[in-house]
């Protein structure tokens, strides 16, 4: 009788430790959502108070037929790229996410989600930062251009979800995404701002920044754990992995526009042709990697290595004079981006513990040094290709004394600066995102949705999580 009571009692302390802690769970996911709900309600505020439309948006300012033919030119002009650029953001990335074959769900809907907020806090904060370095603060002007600013800002904080994909609840990647906005403004405001070190398609401030902040912060999140990776659900299925191939092809047709979304007039045709000639030459040269060294096609490589000559060509895209030259950089971006899914990815997993879901290191992060350096060195050689007044037109700061060679040093400085911000901000935003809740289950959609069924996933025998290294 005594054992019943001491067992029934022990049940009891076990259901009442099990509903305490459920309670917490529920008391930390209402206390998240109420958070959540009132960052918005913030924004909101911010907008109300803070941003204006800009010239020739308001009613008043359209009533004549020049300013109604100036605000039309401008839709024309930067609405066709922005929704390019949108569709990279929200297709590209999105299904290019959905790789995992437990995880689909989960990678779409909070590629979704977060790049819907940050756009919208992007686009403050960005202009808060160069308010702050001008010292001039004024309300924030609204046009589609804004809107493709904070398009900017969502590629970098999707670049670095990569990283951590599967690893960090919703309410870690909302607190991830919000302080990584902070530092991504303060880079891109420092680099471009104070530095006037021009970056046309992002390879330093988007693409560089986004993978070494992801990469910093991915240490928080359950490293060890992912590493080891039990149950294999770090991979795809064959069903996938297919579906994952939509976001490459919107990706890989859409780059062009990402690169000059804000490239004038005179630049933007450059601009367009160059990154079609170095993203078409990656997907050939990332292929034929593949097939050198597996004698078959790899899905990780097709699926990501093809789209380097994008990231790579960003930083010179507007200054390589010939197509050859940008079918150069993004061959050879395309061969070292293969080379990090094939060989590098297992070879940091087993030296430096390093766990990158997605592999940003070797589509965003080793791409876009590439894109910097030779950011550098096609404004080292522009003077060859420009007369001064185009060249002034494209660095500003030559105009009050800086030489060529200056500003080449300039780029060089800038990617540096941006490598220091990105890794220091992202151990620290890593840190505190961590602290915001903790998955039980790792690449699983059950952990963020209801209603979850993984049909064929439980048959399959466990991916390989580390490439064999040779």
């Amino acid at each position: 009788m005594a054992e019943k009571d001491a067992i029934t009692e022990d049940t009891g302390r076990s259901h009442g430790m099990k509903s305490t802690a459920t309670a917490t769970a529920k008391s930390a996911f209402n206390f998240f959502e109420l958070l959540f709900l009132f960052s918005e309600i913030l924004v909101v505020i911010f907008f109300l108070s803070c941003t204006e439309y800009s010239a020739g948006m308001h009613p008043a300012a359209t009533s004549t037929q020049s300013a109604a033919m100036m605000a039309k030119d401008k839709v024309r002009t930067y609405y066709p790229v922005f929704q390019d650029v949108h569709v990279m953001i929200f297709i590209g990335f999105g299904f290019l996410m959905v790789f995992l074959k437990t995880h689909s769900w989960t990678s779409v809907g909070f590629n979704f989600l977060i790049a819907a907020y940050v756009l919208q806090i992007g686009i403050l904060i960005t202009a808060f930062w160069h308010m702050v370095i001008n010292s001039d603060f004024h309300k924030v002007p609204l046009d589609i251009t804004s809107l493709i600013v904070g398009d900017f800002a969502a590629g970098a904080v999707l670049i670095s979800f990569g990283a951590v994909l599967g690893k960090c609840s919703l309410s870690q990647l909302w607190c991830l995404a919000t302080m990584e906005v902070v530092f991504y403004g303060l880079n891109e405001a420092i680099g471009a701002g104070i530095l006037g070190a021009v970056d046309m398609g992002g390879s330093m401030y988007v693409h560089t920044f986004g993978a070494y902040f992801g990469l910093a912060a991915t240490y928080f999140f359950d490293n060890k754990k992912a590493l080891e990776d039990k149950k294999g659900k770090c991979g795809g299925s064959y069903n996938s992995q297919l579906i994952a191939m939509v976001g490459t092809i919107y990706l890989w047709m859409f780059w062009p526009s990402f690169n000059g979304a804000l490239a004038a007039d005179w630049q933007q045709q450059r601009v367009i042709v160059n990154t079609v000639m170095a993203i078409s030459a990656s997907c050939i040269t990332a292929c034929a990697m593949s097939r050198i060294i597996l004698q078959r096609l790899d899905m990780e490589v097709l699926l990501n290595a093809t789209l380097a000559g994008g990231v790579a060509v960003g930083s010179s895209s507007d200054l390589v004079v010939s197509g050859g030259t940008a079918m150069a950089i993004g061959a050879l971006a395309g061969v070292v981006s293969a080379l990090g899914f094939l060989k590098l990815s297992g070879f940091l997993q087993v030296k430096i513990k390093l766990h990158d879901t997605c592999g940003v290191n070797n589509l965003h992060g080793i791409p876009g040094l590439i894109g910097g350096i030779f950011g550098a060195i096609s404004v080292g050689t522009a003077g060859n290709s420009f007369d001064q007044a185009a060249l002034e037109a494209t660095f500003p700061k030559l105009a009050e004394g800086r030489t060529i060679s200056g500003q080449a040093l300039t780029q060089v400085a800038a990617l540096c600066i941006t490598l220091v911000i990105a890794v220091l901000g992202g151990c620290i935003s890593g840190f505190v995102a961590s602290r915001f809740g903790k998955l039980n289950e790792l690449f699983d959609d059950k952990e963020n949705f209801c209603h979850v069924e993984f049909p064929d996933a439980q048959d399959e025998a466990p991916s390989e999580t580390i490439k064999e290294i040779v």
